[in-house]
């Protein structure tokens, strides 16, 4: 194949595999996303659906969290992990968006990045997913599968972005790094990895990581 009609094959498949596109991580609003992307760090979805609605209970919205205090919050996010950082985090960006944003959740890259624990995955997210605006937010699924698809060389998550909208279409961005997520988890995980449900990976990946998978199915 030529990488278009990988890139073709892909996007393809991938509609087939996912014509509809759930949101992995629970929310209600742009404000409610934001902390939830945020806990989402070094954590699971599924433990940080877990969480949020106790969370959500005591405040969804900045008003309602900044009258928690960091150590409040921390106890209620502690099983995620990172809560020191992420409590701070939360209680500090609540009251940034009240100051600065009439307690609104800010629709720009910039002054999204500008806010306390928020980096430019966490914006991509929100942007993409909140707001409707073209971004490619690239999660380990993302990085390891453009990289074992040959579609980016797999040294940094910033390259990888590059590359992603590079080869894709702008108008598929948003739906595209959901469904590249979801096929990560279900097709082609980091660990328990079967190269034979791997349909993507099998007909157009990388000759170097193919060779080296089935050398380490070899039997000793």
């Amino acid at each position: 194949m030529t990488k278009q009609e990988k890139i073709d094959f892909t996007i393809k498949t991938l509609k087939e595999l996912y014509p509809t596109i759930p949101i992995p991580l629970d929310h209600k609003d742009p404000y409610t996303l934001l902390i939830a992307v945020l806990l989402s760090a070094q954590s699971t979805d599924v433990r940080v659906n877990k969480i949020t609605p106790l969370l959500f209970e005591r405040a969804d919205n900045p008003y309602a969290m900044i009258k928690l205090s960091v150590d409040e919050i921390r106890e209620i996010i502690k099983p995620v992990g990172l809560s020191p950082m992420k409590s701070k985090g939360i209680h500090g960006l609540s009251k940034i968006l009240i100051e600065k944003h009439n307690g609104k959740v800010p629709q720009s890259f910039e002054d999204l990045e500008e806010l306390p624990a928020v980096g430019h995955k966490t914006a991509s997210v929100v942007m993409s997913q909140a707001f409707g605006v073209a971004a490619f937010p690239v999660d380990t699924h993302i990085h390891r599968l453009l990289y074992r698809w040959g579609f980016s060389n797999g040294k940094n998550v910033t390259q990888t972005e590059k590359d992603a909208k590079r080869l894709f279409p702008k108008e598929l961005w948003n739906e595209l790094h959901l469904q590249i997520i979801w096929y990560g988890r279900e097709y082609s995980p980091a660990r328990g990895w079967n190269l034979e449900k791997d349909i993507i990976t099998k007909a157009i990946g990388r000759m170097n990581v193919i060779k080296e998978y089935y050398k380490n199915k070899r039997p000793a």
